[in-house]
């Protein structure tokens, strides 16, 4: 697959703290990624970075095939690192004209990319006068000025109603459908399941994770039980070959697996055992859950 960006060990330091620590991923054409962590995660540090914005400390990214400077390189990237800063008092084409002057792109585009995000009818009202997530969507009309090969975006839906989320992610499925590569930074996990092909998980500047989304929620499972004898019940599960990991919580068990198991048959196995269940709950694991697990063991 053709690699858009390959990362390697990237390290940045801010004095005594470490924002990133040796973080490695590659993102290849076509592809939605999402980097996913909470707030202090490194997210931004990272597109930083990327960018040219942010000086790393140590390791090293590479753009395409490597063989162009990142300067030239970046004329083929849209990205949007913070909230969006136009004139207030000009109207949403004027504003584009002026990026369009600035990228070297033709007028011609400014129609097309306002169309993309829903604002073709609004762009000869001012700037001043558009809402939060219309603001957003002009950003994003502004990033694709220059038809990138991929588009940068870091946290584009904060501070959004549920709305203007809604239409900032539908665009966001619409521009990759069409193409264009993703990377965006999240600390939503919703946001990272519905929108994202691939996701890198953060936590503390450490990478926790790195794939496909679909093989981190594509797990087995796990089993939510109670049993009067729980002490017997958790001591059994804990030694099981298809149970990766046991929780316990109140009365509720839960045991992870590591491959399929059917319900019935294990109800059975464990009545063998003279273990009697008073619940037995099979479940898919979301993204969520294995979000939490991974944070938890970090």
């Amino acid at each position: 697959m053709e690699p858009i960006l390959t990362i390697n060990n990237l390290t940045k330091k801010f004095g005594h703290l470490t924002a990133v620590k040796d973080l490695s991923f590659q993102i290849n054409k076509g592809n939605v990624y999402g980097i996913l962590g909470p707030n202090g995660s490194g997210k931004s540090t990272t597109l930083g970075i990327v960018l040219n914005v942010v000086n790393k400390t140590y390791g090293d990214f590479k753009w395409f095939d490597g063989e162009t400077s990142t300067h030239d390189a970046l004329k083929k990237v849209g990205a949007i690192i913070e909230r969006p800063n136009f004139y207030p008092y000009m109207t949403a084409e004027q504003n584009l004209k002026l990026v369009c002057k600035i990228k070297g792109v033709n007028h011609s585009k400014i129609d097309e990319k306002l169309e993309i995000v829903g604002l073709l009818d609004r762009k000869n009202s001012k700037f001043r006068n558009y809402s939060l997530g219309m603001k957003q969507r002009l950003a994003i009309a502004s990033a694709l000025l220059n038809d990138p090969e991929i588009l940068v975006l870091d946290e584009p839906t904060n501070g959004l109603d549920p709305q203007g989320i809604h239409q900032i992610r539908e665009i966001i499925k619409e521009i990759a459908n069409k193409g264009t590569t993703i990377l965006l930074a999240s600390h939503l996990l919703d946001e990272v399941e519905k929108v994202c092909t691939h996701v890198v998980v953060l936590r503390k500047g450490v990478k926790l994770y790195s794939g496909r989304v679909d093989d981190m929620i594509s797990s087995h499972g796990f089993f939510e039980l109670k049993c009067n004898n729980q002490e017997t019940l958790v001591k059994y599960l804990e030694n099981h070959s298809a149970i990766s990991k046991v929780l316990v919580k109140d009365k509720l068990v839960t045991a992870f697996l590591n491959e399929p198991f059917d319900t019935e048959a294990f109800n059975k196995e464990l009545f063998n055992q003279n273990i009697i269940l008073t619940h037995l709950v099979q479940r898919k694991e979301s993204l969520e859950e294995q979000f939490l697990q991974l944070t938890d063991n970090n």
